[in-house]
């Protein structure tokens, strides 16, 4: 098998690049392709295996499966100006970004306690977001719904079945005014829960931090990249492993009512992320995928958690 057949070449899909995207993903593959990370972000193990909900739930709950692992979100409520608000649940690439970088954070100063920045808009800047007025409210709709969902996972080993109920955020201190760009009205202090936290210093997955900003516009891109950074280095047989369309679709597509438009999407954010990830080694088969042993985007001796 050649390098060619276990890959699905960046270059067979032009509509997978348009405009800004397609300069800034040129640029940024060329980088990775010809050096190592200059910084490291990090993702619980479990977030880059079932991620979050990426377009907006009708309901308020959301359900994602990946062999025998379950996720179960749940929208929380707020208490804001004296009131409990209902939250929807968080959803797309702003609430990924943010518990990346909070994920990050608890990493390396290994603490619960994050400081996210002296303002909002320095919070959304170091994320890599617009700052404009329409920009300001999706990303403040995201952190605080981000901030009070619930989180219960479900695991089978053996004949055992687990439940573990998780919060990710325990307490997110900010007070926010009609003008979010005042420093003072932005404290920006995030603590992650015990379970969480303990959880992420075991199963941290690294990431390169060019990848993340490449992908940002994608929720689809960047759950692909974070499922198969911690994926790919694990594959053992010489083989493969082969997962079906439907089987990616159970994990990953949600959001698709045609598996069709689903094996179509799929295959464009696919493309992106390879463009972040060359060294992973993919072919495309009858009926799915074959994912072959990669080395990890990050290597090993860069991306120790400590």
């Amino acid at each position: 098998m050649t390098d060619r057949q276990a890959t699905l070449p960046l270059e067979s899909d032009a509509s997978a690049f348009r405009g800004p995207i397609l300069k800034r993903i040129v640029h940024t593959s060329d980088d990775i392709r010809q050096s190592l990370p200059d910084s490291i972000s990090f993702q619980h193990s479990v977030m880059c295996q079932l991620g979050m909900p990426r377009s907006r739930p009708k309901g308020r709950s959301f359900e994602r499966s990946s062999g025998k692992a379950s996720l179960l979100m749940e929208a929380g409520r707020l208490y804001r100006r004296g009131q409990w608000v209902e939250m929807p649940l968080p959803y797309g690439t702003r609430p990924r970004l943010a518990l990346i970088h909070m994920s990050t954070q608890a990493i390396q100063t290994r603490s619960k306690h994050i400081e996210i920045g002296r303002s909002m808009r320095d919070y959304m800047l170091t994320l890599g977001l617009s700052t404009d007025g329409r920009e300001f409210k999706r990303f403040r709709a995201q952190i605080e719904a981000l901030s009070v969902c619930r989180v219960t996972l479900g695991m089978s080993a053996g004949d055992e079945d687990v439940t573990m109920n998780t919060q990710p955020i325990k307490s997110f201190r900010a007070w926010f005014s009609h003008d979010d760009e005042q420093g003072a009205m932005w404290p920006g202090s995030v603590e992650l829960s015990d379970d969480f936290y303990n959880t992420l210093i075991e199963h941290a997955v690294p990431l390169d931090d060019r990848a993340i900003g490449m992908l940002q516009h994608s929720p689809l891109g960047l759950d692909i990249y974070t499922w198969l950074a911690q994926r790919l280095y694990r594959v053992r047989s010489a083989n493969g492993s082969s997962l079906s369309w439907a089987a990616l679709r159970s994990q990953f597509g949600h959001e698709y009512a045609d598996p069709r438009n689903f094996k179509r999407k799929f295959k464009v954010a696919l493309r992106q992320v390879y463009a972040a990830y060359p060294t992973a080694r993919i072919e495309e088969v009858n009926g799915g995928l074959k994912l072959f042993q990669s080395p990890p985007p990050v290597p090993k001796r860069l991306g120790k958690a400590s």
